[in-house]
């Protein structure tokens, strides 16, 4: 997206005037990067990027209505929006929860959200016990605000039905369910992780959040589709970027020569007065290491210090395709928008360990049989290393456990006990994302981490040579794109699509192309 943006501007404002000899390389064989639209079991589905977030003021949006990508005669993921408002809590006993208990959890935690995000005043007993202190990480805010609520409603504690350490342990399983639903939100593979001050500055665009019709994928065709054949360059995987940090560059015979020399992985070079480097933040950190250096000479060390201390995580997504077990119209698949709580002390053995920080499980739209299920972190890591046969065993068994009283194995009556839902409901196959060991992305997109902040999303988007107090003969050699490099719209699309407007500007602006 920041690459085919800035690529899209430069060619449209110059490079098709002949002031300025515009080329994109690209090392995968493919456009798009983490937008990668793609179809399964007749539907249309996003392996990276899935929504617009807020249609307000969204370039991204602007550009798919323009092109007339938000509607398609073929059904695709999310294609009736969020679905969490018809959605069913399930323990992992297989025992629905009421809404007595899970909807102040949920109104807890979603309180709390705005108040970290600055979007709610602090008011009443419990808001003002958790005022952030001197807290560093979102998780732990979020801890100390379960806590607050915890020891505001002890005394009112009186449940026929559940014990108070039953109730409370459910308490805790669905505040950890919407826990995993922000690692997957932010990428962090915990949120102990990600740095609490910094949850203020992220922006989000007002309005609903949609994803496209026909595709994130025609979105940045239409970027693509300015450039002249030949333009981009697939299958050009760079290996190192020379470049000259020094006031002047002469070659032997005294004649200048252009600053930037790129390296290819086939042994091939190519020299550019500019490059805007767009790869991940993941590649960055890989990357600024001796051994696996990207840059020659190394990157100053206000560059190296940010890249190594933002966040950079990974989440995945996992389709599965069910099969119907009967031809009956009236018994076609409806499987629940699933939100699972994992909250026994002694876990079920039949789930495996990657599912138990799994949050739900739903249709990619009304009844359609494909679901999806998201992960991240370390959960996320382990789905790219297991085989399909293992994923649908896990899926299966997890299912089987989580439906074992639901009213959705009501209907059959020749189906019972724990072999009913994977019966009723049996994934056929699979089809997942792995970003994380994906060499060209290495992670999914970054976040703010401990430690760090949006000074240093700032350093990622200052070009090089830096500008001192002496100009450089030279400058602007190389400039940085990206979500990464956006300090209030990070890890988004319309980040990406900022980032590689606002180096364009940059370029352009340096050859008085475009006023300031």
């Amino acid at each position: 997206m920041a690459g085919l943006t800035a690529a899209n501007k430069l060619y449209a404002t110059a490079g098709s005037k002949e002031l300025l000899d515009v080329c994109v390389v690209e090392g995968g064989h493919r456009i798009g990067g983490r937008i990668n639209t793609s179809e399964f079991g007749g539907d249309r589905i996003e392996m990276g990027a899935t929504w617009i977030h807020g249609i307000g003021g969204s370039p991204v949006y602007k550009i798919a209505q323009h092109i007339n990508s938000l509607q398609s005669e073929q059904p695709w993921e999310c294609m009736d929006g969020l679905l969490d408002t018809e959605s069913v809590t399930i323990s992992e006993d297989g025992y629905e929860l009421n809404p007595s208990l899970v909807d102040p959890i949920t109104n807890l935690f979603n309180k709390l959200l705005d108040f970290a995000q600055g979007k709610l005043v602090p008011e009443g007993k419990i808001d003002k016990s958790f005022n952030g202190g001197n807290l560093t990480s979102l998780g732990s805010f979020l801890r100390r605000g379960l806590d607050a609520y915890w020891d505001s409603v002890k005394d009112d504690i009186e449940d026929i039905e559940l014990d108070k350490r039953r109730k409370i342990s459910l308490e805790q399983g669905v505040f950890a369910m919407f826990e995993n639903i922000q690692r997957t939100y932010t990428s962090a593979g915990d949120l102990e992780m990600l740095d609490f001050n910094a949850e203020k500055e992220y922006r989000m665009f007002p309005g609903e959040e949609i994803s496209i019709a026909k595709g994130y994928l025609s979105v940045i065709e239409s970027l693509a589709s300015v450039l002249p054949a030949g333009l981009i360059q697939l299958g050009r995987k760079v290996t190192k970027v020379e470049w000259q940090p020094d006031e002047s560059l002469e070659t032997e015979n005294g004649t200048n020569e252009k600053p930037v020399k790129l390296h290819f992985v086939d042994g091939s070079t190519m020299y550019a007065d500019h490059v805007i480097v767009t790869v991940s933040l993941g590649v960055l950190k890989q990357g600024i290491h001796k051994d696996s250096a990207m840059f020659n000479p190394l990157l100053p060390s206000f560059k190296t210090e940010a890249i190594s201390r933002l966040g950079f995580g990974v989440v995945n997504k996992l389709f599965l395709k069910l099969t119907p077990s009967t031809h009956d119209e009236e018994y076609a698949i409806n499987f629940p928008y699933l939100q699972m709580v994992f909250h026994q002390s002694e876990p079920n053995p039949k789930i495996p360990w990657w599912m138990r920080r799994t949050a739900n499980l739903s249709p990619i739209y009304g009844k359609s049989n494909i679901l999806l299920s998201w992960f991240a972190g370390k959960e996320a890591l382990e789905l790219e290393s297991l085989d399909d046969e293992e994923i649908i065993d896990g899926f299966s068994k997890t299912i089987s456990s989580f439906l074992l009283n639901s009213k959705y194995l009501k209907k059959s009556n020749d189906l019972c006990n724990g072999h009913a839902a994977e019966s009723r409901f049996k994934v056929e196959k699979v089809l997942k994302s792995q970003w994380g060991t994906d060499p060209l992305f290495l992670g999914s997109y970054s976040y703010v981490a401990v430690g760090s902040s949006g000074d240093d999303l700032d350093a990622m988007a200052e070009p090089l040579p830096k500008r001192t107090s002496i100009h450089s003969n030279i400058p602007l050699q190389i400039l940085f794109a990206g979500e990464a490099t956006h300090r209030t719209h990070y890890s988004t699309t319309h980040g990406a699509y900022f980032s590689g407007l606002r180096e364009a500007n940059r370029l352009l602006h340096h050859y008085h192309c475009i006023d300031k």
